[in-house]
């Protein structure tokens, strides 16, 4: 696991080094967008719309949009500043308080805490401690830049850090349209729907919930490359080929163009057994792939 930040917890005296982990990822299927006709990936480059022209990051102020068509500009020197006043590396735990009385809109991103260095016995008292009093900490955390809010609770034998949101960050519920104020319900339409809820209520059990979708399109995307449907771009990449069928063929399409659909299926996987044995010959295979 890839340590993404290192600091120290405090409450009161105690003061505990630890390291955070993303505790989730993101398993979303990113598709690029291609040009159709070359398949080749598009770029999106940075332009003025005023000055009609390319502009590089060295180009690149960062404003404040006050009003439409206003705004402050704000110097590298200034937001240094202020980066270097609250880069403390550390997260003090504020209050204690009951789990349940955050409402999960609150809840943002989620982090496993290990302990540093000569860390592991405060680390265990402060998780010890608050698995008997039932209770999480709230704290205060500055990661890349950004303060946050965050709670500090146990998870299964591991302390974890969930940042949450401020509460001006949270809408206001009254802006959203035409919620339905309290009516007449029929008694009985409410008890024929609590009866409902009694029978679809169950122990959670996460394991059993599936992305669906996600599914769907990686079979999908895998039934494609399975029936050799993949391409090359006009510029295939020169580097960082994952998929070594994907980069043979490429290169078959490449050097003797509509007769790479006539190469035996049988012929093809031995190939791949023959490059994928012989390193030297794979290290040369990539070097010619989009060459």
């Amino acid at each position: 696991m890839h340590t993404m930040w290192k600091g120290s917890i405090s409450f009161g005296l105690v003061n505990i080094p630890i390291k955070l982990f993303s505790a989730t990822e993101d398993k979303d299927i990113k598709l690029r967008n291609l040009h159709r006709e070359c398949n080749t990936p598009v770029q999106y480059e940075k332009t003025c719309p005023n000055c009609k022209k390319d502009i590089n990051m060295e180009d690149i102020a960062k404003g404040y949009e006050y009003v439409k068509g206003k705004f402050v500009i704000l110097t590298d020197e200034e937001l240094n500043e202020i980066k270097d006043e609250n880069q403390d590396k550390s997260v003090e735990i504020i209050d204690f308080v009951k789990l349940e009385e955050i409402d999960p809109i609150y809840f943002n991103r989620s982090y496993f805490m290990g302990p540093g260095e000569n860390g592991g016995k405060a680390y265990t008292l402060l998780r010890e401690a608050l698995q008997e009093s039932g209770k999480i900490g709230i704290a205060e955390i500055t990661i890349r830049s950004k303060q946050q809010m965050a709670i500090i609770r146990v998870y299964k034998d591991c302390l974890i850090m969930e940042t949450i949101h401020y509460p001006d960050e949270v809408r206001n519920v009254s802006d959203v349209p035409a919620v339905p104020e309290k009516a007449n319900i029929d008694e009985k339409e409410l008890n024929t729907a609590i009866m409902l809820i009694d029978q679809l209520t169950t122990p959670f059990e996460p394991e059993k919930y599936k992305d669906e979708y996600r599914t769907a399109l990686m079979e999908l995307i895998q039934t494609k490359i399975n029936n050799n449907e993949g391409t090359a771009s006009a510029e295939a990449p020169r580097t960082n080929v994952v998929d070594l069928m994907s980069a043979l063929q490429a290169s078959i399409e490449r050097t003797k163009g509509t007769e790479a659909a006539t190469i035996p299926k049988r012929a093809t996987t031995k190939t791949v057994e023959k490059v994928a044995t012989n390193p030297i010959k794979a290290r040369t295979t990539r070097k010619k792939v989009g060459s």
